[in-house]
């Protein structure tokens, strides 16, 4: 006998709901990463002329509602886009870069990975700091990415005084305000203007170490 508290029609409903659930997700998936694409797409060949949730709701043939609920708005969207690149240029890697025993390997792969992610996707994110520059909504995704890198430095700078230097306050200052400039997109771009990707990342190194060293050689 089966229990008769739980009809056939129940026992239906209850197991096709995890499946349902799964494939609204899979399709919302779907969505995202078209959205992510069209996104991307739009920056690099148009700008940032006619980026706006409508726009990329009409290119990725969605609704602007779809597109709102998914990413809540251009800054959303933006944060989400960076997100996407920060992956796929491994900054996953800053993890280890902050656990390095040696602070000098910890500060040289601390420029090494800005540098690859500056390079990897270097017009993409020159048309997203060109819109951070009119945009408030933009620019505020892009300070608060900046700030994390800002920390970051702060720290790395901090154990390197720990091992002897010793720095008058304003001296740390400016030396924080260095690997920040030095470390930054719009720095390495205009490197990479006048020069070869891998002979800007090598000038940056070397102007780290010779700043922030006080080494004569590469890091």
């Amino acid at each position: 006998m089966y229990d008769r508290s739980v009809s056939p029609r129940d026992s239906s409903s209850s197991c096709t709901r995890p499946y349902s659930s799964a494939h609204r997700q899979e399709a919302s998936n779907r969505k995202r990463a078209k959205i992510l694409r069209v996104s991307r797409s739009q920056l690099e060949s148009n700008g940032f002329s006619d980026f706006s949730l409508e726009a990329i709701a009409r290119q990725g043939g969605v609704t602007r509602q779809t597109v709102y609920n998914l990413f809540g708005s251009r800054a959303g969207l933006l944060e989400a886009l960076f997100d996407e690149l920060s992956i796929e240029a491994g900054m996953h890697r800053m993890r280890n870069v902050m656990q390095q025993a040696d602070v000098a390997t910890a500060l040289a792969c601390f420029v090494d990975v800005f540098c690859e992610f500056w390079a990897k996707d270097r017009l993409l994110i020159r048309r997203i700091h060109g819109l951070a520059a009119i945009d408030p909504e933009f620019g505020a995704a892009v300070e608060a990415r900046n700030l994390r890198r800002q920390r970051a430095a702060l720290r790395i700078l901090q154990r390197v005084d720990a091992e002897g230097s010793q720095r008058t306050p304003e001296e740390q200052s400016h030396r924080a305000a260095a690997l920040y400039a030095l470390t930054s997109f719009e720095f390495f771009d205009v490197l990479a203007d006048t020069m070869a990707i891998n002979e800007a990342a090598r000038v940056v190194r070397t102007l780290v170490a010779n700043t922030i060293v006080g080494s004569s050689a590469t890091l």
